[in-house]
């Protein structure tokens, strides 16, 4: 789908077009990401404009990418999340029995919701909710800090160098060990219809994380959709999903669907190139009734990290680069949002993935439910992170 160019944006911006200087950007200038980094300060000027009740520029919490934190800030974050595992579920007694400890448990919470959540009109305001509260998690082990994000498109040419997955103390652990294997697919289990993306190339790990931090970390439920090496479109499934089936983290880091999906042009054009939140979620997660053959940012990103669970939609958040992951996702709606806040207040999609089966609109007027250490929250209040109590986040 093609969209108009970027001059579409003069006269709506609360800040004037000019300081977007968007007759001066070469596709150099994109692909570098200075721009991208520019709508980042602008978005962040706007949002400063809207301060209001307890959130303001004393306490406003300030996303940055992992590479932006300081070796101090990347070990602190390690602490707490590792601190996360230790920490006992808070789930029902016997909802989910593989959920045995407070990081099992926001995995149970994805794995449970997740044919509403993905490609629906949940998506956006859903996995904003989920993730901030994960930061409040990572808080409560004694972050101090706020929830970092990953630019796919600084690391699309060697995943091995970035200092998210170089296997360093202050990484968040690296590849998994070399295992031979062919290339897999993604699909969305039960879906037939429109449900079988393009196979990924495979990467040069696929067995367990070993290096880093987080080396030897377990993973207990699922897997639920797990792609088969050699076998695009056949899923690994668990006899029972919710069982405590103890295994090693797997990685399979491949830079080839982020070269094509995931670049500092592709998320820059995403920003400056869709007018309406149809077009912008749609293409930020590839929605194969829209644009079929391209994968979106969003799909990409995953596929970059692989292994299990990080290539199993259902279980995902396993992997801790998962919330990264979403930090930029959320980053990029919040930049999106705020060129244009006040006329970037809607949503798009139904209730169920791909509409399958057909369901109504989702509205902000209606409430998300996440989880017990999550009040229910109207989707009105998760559109702004500045001017409500519930929020108090910029990135950056």
């Amino acid at each position: 789908m093609h969209f108009p160019s970027a001059l579409w944006l003069t006269g709506v911006l609360s800040v004037p077009v000019l300081a977007l200087n968007v007759s001066s950007w070469g596709q150099k200038t994109i692909d570098s990401g200075v721009v991208l980094q520019e709508l980042n300060a602008l978005a962040s000027r706007n949002a400063y404009q809207r301060f209001n009740g307890k959130c303001n520029r004393k306490n406003v919490r300030v996303r940055k990418e992992w590479r932006n934190l300081s070796k101090s800030e990347r070990r602190n974050y390690i602490k707490a999340f590792k601190c996360l595992l230790k920490s006992p579920s808070i789930l029902p007694a016997g909802e989910a029995p593989g959920a045995v400890s407070a990081f099992d448990d926001f995995i149970y919470l994805h794995l449970n919701v997740t044919p509403f959540i993905h490609f629906s009109g949940l998506f956006l305001p859903w996995h904003r909710y989920y993730i901030h509260g994960f930061e409040q998690g990572l808080q409560k082990c004694g972050y101090k800090g706020a929830l970092a994000y990953w630019n796919h498109g600084l690391d699309v040419d060697n995943l091995l160098a970035s200092p998210i997955f170089d296997g360093s103390d202050t990484s968040l652990g690296g590849n998994g060990d070399p295992v031979p294997h062919g290339d897999s697919g993604f699909i969305f289990p039960g879906f037939t219809q429109v449900n079988i993306l393009p196979a990924g190339p495979n990467g040069r790990g696929g067995g367990c994380v070993t290096t880093g931090p987080i080396a030897g970390m377990q993973t207990h439920l699922g897997p639920v959709g797990l792609p088969k090496y050699g076998e695009p479109g056949n899923l690994t499934v668990a006899a029972n999903v919710l069982a405590d089936n103890r295994r090693c983290l797997k990685r399979d880091l491949s830079e080839e669907l982020g070269r094509k999906f995931a670049t500092l042009r592709n998320t820059t054009d995403l920003i400056l190139q869709t007018k309406n939140i149809f077009e912008f979620q749609t293409t930020l997660e590839g929605d194969p009734r829209y644009h079929p053959g391209n994968l979106g940012i969003h799909t990409a990103g995953h596929f970059m990290i692989g292994g299990d669970p990080g290539a199993d939609m259902y279980i995902s958040p396993g992997d801790p680069v998962f919330w990264l992951h979403h930090g930029q996702i959320d980053r990029l709606w919040w930049i999106w949002q705020n060129l244009d806040f006040e006329n970037r207040q809607g949503l798009w999609g139904t209730h169920t993935l791909l509409n399958q089966p057909p369901s109504a609109n989702v509205t902000t007027n209606e409430t998300i439910a996440i989880g017990p250490s999550m009040p229910d929250v109207q989707i009105k209040k998760l559109m702004d992170t500045v001017s409500d109590n519930l929020f108090c986040y910029v990135y950056e």
